[in-house]
């Protein structure tokens, strides 16, 4: 198991829970900065996890084309499931944002002034 897997899925549930809005808003004075950091760190998250994924299931991957070969295997298919069981990135990148484990940080020079 990776170190992101299993730094990430020890403590956060898969379970969607309501979040007060005003302790997304006190984390950065803007609500929707807030929500910003979040989604870009949940890309972040959805982009490693994939390529994880994919590392992995390469190693099953059969590159003849015959009819013959293809068959269930049934580790690639624990696999898939154990990403599938996993919490939303979306999830994740909350629940880190709301322990403060996401360093962000604002850009000062305003290209509109």
């Amino acid at each position: 198991m990776s170190l992101l897997r299993r730094q990430l899925s020890t403590s956060t549930s898969n379970n969607i829970e309501t979040r007060d809005v005003n302790e997304l808003k006190n984390k950065t004075g803007n609500l929707y900065e807030s929500i910003s950091i979040i989604g870009k760190r949940a890309n972040q998250i959805n982009i490693s996890l994939k390529e994880e994924l994919h590392n992995k299931l390469e190693e099953f991957a059969s590159h003849t084309d015959s009819l013959e070969e293809i068959h269930e295997n049934k580790e690639q298919i624990e696999i898939s499931r154990a990403y599938e069981r996993m919490p939303n990135p979306a999830l994740l990148a909350t629940q880190e944002f709301m322990e403060a484990k996401i360093y962000h940080r604002k850009n000062e020079d305003d290209l509109f002034q």
